[in-house]
């Protein structure tokens, strides 16, 4: 398919912009105004949970009291091993479904399925290179254990946008991952807003290592999805600092980073991830030419294969044959 050209997009990286009623903050700064391509779910049009290896009962739990049942798992490597682990984290889930668009057939996309299902095909990429994968979740689910305070009026409240994106990082740190890949998609005022965008945090002490990664992922996921010839736009690598909306709380506005990335903040947050990390947002859901990418196997295995790729890049600098693409089996 070719891609016509589109107005440059609202960069809305990871629900910075999106309101808490609507459960669309999970890596906000705090919670703010609202925007386009954010709705509650009351009922899935779709697939709903990913349909790949590894549902709640697979993998071993990291720590059972601590993250849901199904969220937090570990897999080991099935074809030798790297000893190495990899933290992958699937955006939003359960109550919260993330950025909501259409395919061009009128298919209602929920950015939480197609997180899961990239995050899932990348898990056995990696695995089956010989890397131990723990993943933030493999259901349609949060991921902490949280509390009556984390919730308000049956949606999350702004305490359980903050507790559930924290309890992502605690995941990363118990298992002592070596690298941290954040996979959400992005949502636009407009149909035509259109691209893929990685972001990385630049006020942790490994901040080269940050951008570096987020260079290999937008690099890698984006060659492999336009080696199909869908023409998505590069929209770059940014810093987390000041993307989307204001905050509309004092310490989140204060904060000012993406809370899967960044630092601890004393009395705010203190579990930040220990590991380098980034963030990548392929495409808008908000898009229908992008959201029917997202929806095809094709457009998945693509995102997994360029995601896998970029990590072992990362881990392993001048191993990896790119002019080899890697499929899920």
């Amino acid at each position: 398919m070719g891609r016509r050209l589109r107005p440059a997009p609202v960069t809305r990286l990871v629900y910075v912009v999106a309101p808490v009623c609507f459960l669309a903050a999970v890596l906000a700064l705090a919670i703010p105004a609202l925007t386009s391509g954010h709705a509650p779910r009351t009922a899935r049009s779709g697939p709903g949970t990913a349909s790949r290896p590894g549902g709640p009962a697979a993998g071993v739990p990291v720590d059972s009291a601590l993250f849901q049942a199904g969220s937090c798992r570990l897999f080991a490597p099935i074809s030798g091993n790297r000893h190495q682990t990899v933290f992958l984290d699937a955006g939003h889930g359960g109550v919260d479904p993330g950025a909501v668009g259409k395919t061009t057939a009128g298919r209602t996309v929920y950015e939480d399925d197609l997180a899961l299902r990239v995050e899932l095909d990348v898990l056995a990429l990696l695995r089956s290179d010989g890397f131990t994968v723990v993943v933030s979740r493999t259901a349609d689910s949060l991921v902490g254990r949280l509390g009556s305070q984390d919730f308000s009026g049956g949606v999350l409240s702004p305490k359980g946008v903050h507790d559930d994106v924290a309890a992502r990082d605690r995941c990363a740190d118990l298992a002592h991952a070596a690298v941290l890949v954040g996979i959400y998609f992005n949502a636009g005022g407009s149909p035509q807003n259109a691209g893929c965008i990685s972001a990385y945090d630049r006020a942790r002490t490994f901040w080269r290592e940050n951008l570096r990664l987020a260079r290999l992922v937008q690099r890698d996921v984006l060659s492999a999805l336009n080696s199909h010839g869908w023409g998505v736009p590069n929209d770059g690598v940014e810093t987390d600092v000041g993307l989307g909306a204001p905050a509309l709380d004092d310490p989140a506005q204060d904060y000012g980073h993406l809370l899967l990335l960044g630092p601890a903040a004393p009395g705010w947050f203190s579990t930040p991830s220990d590991m380098p990390g980034a963030l990548i947002e392929p495409l808008f859901v908000t898009d229908p030419f992008e959201a029917s990418i997202g929806v095809s196997a094709t457009g998945q295995q693509a995102m997994a294969s360029g995601i896998a790729l970029a990590v072992e890049q990362f881990l392993h600098p001048g191993t990896v044959n790119r002019a080899s693409p890697k499929h899920v089996g």
